[in-house]
């Protein structure tokens, strides 16, 4: 009897190697020629998986975000329950920053997507609907931690939202080694404790 080919593996098995594409070479290797090279698999295969290199990368990001958000569930499980906002907060912020291998190599991936979005208006509507709803999120703990007297009343909810967000902006400096990945904690460790006034 034949084997079963699981398609969804399959495709992230393909998602997995273009992540690996992007992150070793680049975007602009990352084509379904070199991807199949890198997947270990004939390009009619990849081709059969995704009819276009633009519904490779949107699979690749979509799965990317997927792991990114399971990385994020297993952190919030071991915090207390209900996790303090701030440690919600921590947990959601550093695992969008290169600390470790999974988070480098998403990292690596949304960047180069979010440089093709600036040149693809499907792509462009995808990843501002994706930082739009990260964002709307953030902003949604920081609403209510204030109404729950955790942060200042007078803290403008989507004013600290985009001060929050600015903190991933510290990709760059840990990617070209300008900072230390302990540098970037501490960076997130010091605004969480200066916006959250009370810890209980």
């Amino acid at each position: 009897m034949p084997k079963q080919v699981d398609h969804r593996e399959r495709r992230e098995t393909i998602a997995r190697a273009l992540w690996r594409v992007v992150e070793q070479r680049g975007i602009a290797h990352a084509s379904v020629r070199e991807v199949a090279q890198e997947a270990g698999i004939s390009h009619g295969a990849v081709q059969h998986y995704f009819a276009t290199r633009e519904e490779m990368l949107v699979f690749a990001m979509d799965f990317a975000s997927e792991q990114t958000s399971l990385r994020v569930a297993e952190g919030v499980r071991e915090l207390g329950n209900p996790p303090h906002p701030r440690d919600l907060l921590r947990v959601m912020l550093t695992e969008m920053l290169p600390l470790h291998p999974d988070a480098r190599a998403t990292s690596r991936m949304s960047a180069a997507y979010v440089l093709e979005a600036l040149h693809n208006a499907s792509i462009h509507t995808r990843a501002r609907d994706g930082l739009t709803q990260g964002r709307h999120l953030v902003e949604q703990i920081v609403r209510e931690s204030i109404a729950d007297g955790l942060i200042s009343p007078d803290r403008d909810p989507a004013t600290e939202a985009n001060l929050l967000l600015t903190l991933t902006g510290l990709t760059p400096l840990i990617e070209l080694s300008v900072i230390e990945p302990q540098e970037a904690l501490t960076a997130v460790d010091q605004h969480l404790d200066r916006l959250f006034t009370n810890r209980t």
